[in-house]
This record gives structure tokens, sequence and C-alpha cells, in this order.
């Protein structure tokens, strides 16, 4: 099993940012030595929420500190790019990593983003469908061109692709109707623990259903994100779980405007707001969004997503926490829990 770490770089505790930034980089850099297989970041804009607001400079940094781990977007939200500078960004990451890029990408969601980088989020879907498809066309040709928004000249990319992007592009999959669009994109998908595991099943499904008419074959196994909080004690666990994952929600709703009237009004973001107001997100509730317990119990729930999903890989994410606890979660995880994950067989495409 492939098991990556991923760093939201969100800044909860009101640290100095530079201050924040060279802490959560170097704990980046030590993902390599403490084995995991693959480093993730986010792009976010404007907030505490995250503070990687380019992901392509920052991975392009760790490849200069790094050797072999794989260097992944987790994601890069499409609406906000042009096609053509964004696969600029990627192709030279991957000359200087050595082809290790895992390119993550996704449609975003917050309206406040959406305005400060002056992009209708009207146009979510239509710009993030144009983007995939220029995006994925020139990584495979080193060609970029066309599109109705974009309408993107004839132009070859330099450096050119050396290494195939194929089973190294992924995309979020969230609100139901995402898997068969991610699939007729040719992009394999990458699932969050937000919504419970019959229903990430049932993304899954129809990804693989829609693989299969449009492109025949078997899609690539799908990728699943994860906050993790394991700890000696089970009820020590659920304590933190709880605890960080109010502050996480909490710092969520704000950023996404969450408690807006009109969140999620627009009928390609329904979901959300049905996600919102899920029983679900009780905050007094055993977080459903977080595995946690003891090593054996967090084995045992990543065993039944396994399971169920038919996992080529694992992305842990361990922030809400203050730095000390984060730390000692994440080498808890390390030791006891990360040894056994990336022993489990599968097939991995990158």
């Amino acid at each position: 099993m492939h098991v990556g770490f991923e760093a939201a770089f969100q800044n909860l505790g009101k640290i100095p940012d530079d201050v924040f930034l060279r802490k959560e980089i170097a704990v980046c850099v030590e993902a390599e030595s403490n084995g995991f297989d693959s480093v993730w970041v986010t792009e976010h804009h404007f907030s505490d929420y995250g503070l990687i607001a380019d992901p392509m400079q920052l991975l392009s940094h760790l490849a200069g500190r790094t050797s072999t781990i794989r260097l992944g977007t987790a994601v890069l939200v499409l609406p906000w790019h042009d096609p053509l500078r964004l696969a600029e960004q990627v192709l030279l990451a991957d000359h200087l990593s050595g082809g290790r890029v895992v390119v993550g990408i996704g449609r975003g969601l917050s309206k406040e983003e959406f305005e400060g980088l002056r992009v209708p989020i009207e146009e979510s879907r239509a710009r993030f469908e144009e983007c995939a498809a220029l995006l994925l066309a020139a990584l495979g040709t080193g060609v970029v061109e066309g599109g109705e928004i974009t309408r993107q000249p004839r132009r070859e990319l330099r450096p050119r692709p050396f290494r195939s992007f194929s089973g190294r592009v992924f995309s979020a999959s969230v609100s139901p109707e995402s898997a068969p669009l991610v699939a007729r994109l040719g992009l394999g998908s990458m699932h969050i623990v937000v919504k419970p595991l019959e229903l990430i099943a049932q993304d899954v499904d129809r990804h693989r259903q829609t693989w299969a008419q449009v492109n025949g074959g078997s899609a690539p196994r799908p990728l699943l994100s994860a906050n993790v909080v394991v700890d000696p004690s089970r009820d020590r666990a659920l304590e933190l779980a709880k605890k960080y994952h109010q502050a996480s929600h909490r710092l969520a709703v704000r950023h996404y405007g969450m408690s807006a009237p009109e969140f999620g009004a627009m009928k390609s973001y329904e979901f959300y707001r049905a996600m919102r107001d899920s029983p679900e997100q009780d905050l007094d509730l055993p977080p459903a969004s977080v595995v946690y317990g003891t090593p054996d119990d967090v084995l045992r729930r990543f065993d039944e997503f396994h399971k169920a999903l038919d996992l080529q890989g694992v992305l842990t994410i361990f922030h809400g926490m203050p730095e000390e606890d984060g730390v000692r979660n994440m080498r808890y995880f390390v030791e006891n829990c990360l040894p056994e994950l990336k022993s489990w067989p599968t097939e991995n495409t990158f």
C-alpha cells in the first residue's frame, strides 16, 4: 500500500508565518526519512485554512531537499489557473524532481477565494473541465491549444514531458456527480473521508463503471485522504480527535462560508449544503471524518476502507493540532502503523 503524508499548512495557532512555514516545510522534508512514500500539499488563498498559494513552487523546493519521495498536489484548484502556465509549472517541477510529481486537481469551493482571484464561481465546473482536458493533453504531448474559455493558440511547451503522466493525475471526487465526470476526463479519483464509507464506495463504483464505458479497461485504483489521530489510549485518541476536529471544522466553516444562507445554493454545489446540514456534522459526536484510536483501531479502520474501495494508497493528515501534539501523533503513527500499512499488497500507478 502506498502511504502518503498530506500537509495542509493550516496555521491554527496564529504563529508568525515565517516561523510556521519553516517548521511545516521541515516536517515535509522529514516525511522521506520517516518512510512515507509521498508528500502532498494543497492550494488555498487568503486565510489560515491553508498558507500554500502556489503548491508547485513548494514542491519544486521540496524536490531539491529530497531524493526519492513522490511529490503530490492535493489539490490544485483548476478554475483559478491558466492551463498553459500550470502545465509549464508541473513539467518543470517534474524535471527538477526526476519524475516524482503526482498531480491532484479539484474544482474549489470557497466563494472568497473565487472572488479574490476574480474567477466567477458560477463558471467553476466549466473551467475545471476545460482546464483538466488542456492540462492532460499538455502533460501527454507537450502541446497546449484550444478551449472555449481559454482560447489558447497552439504552443509547444519547454521543457517537454520526459516521463509519462499516465497513472499520475488524479482528481478530488467528493460530490456524487464528480465521479463519472472524473472518469470521463481520464483521471484517477481521490476521495476524502468526509462522508460515510458506503457513499464513498458508491462514488468509486460510479467512477469505475464510467471509466470502463468511456476509456475501456480498468480504472486506476483510488486514493483516500483521511485525518488520523493515533494514541496508546483509545479514550485519549477520541478526546484529541473531537477537540481538534472541532477546531478544524470551525476554520473550514469560516473559510468556505458554510454558515451563509446562500452556501451551496448553486446546482453544482448542492451536495455540499446537504453535507453541511447532515447530523453527522454534530461536533459532539465521534468525528466520522477522522480515523482515530489505538494503532490496532487505526489499522482496522484503514483495512475496512481498503476492502470496500480496493485502494492503491492512503494520504494521512495530522493537521489541526498544536505542533507538539501533531508531531507526536505523526511519529507514533510512523512507528506503529506505517510499516503494516505499507506491507499490504496492492497495485500502484505511480
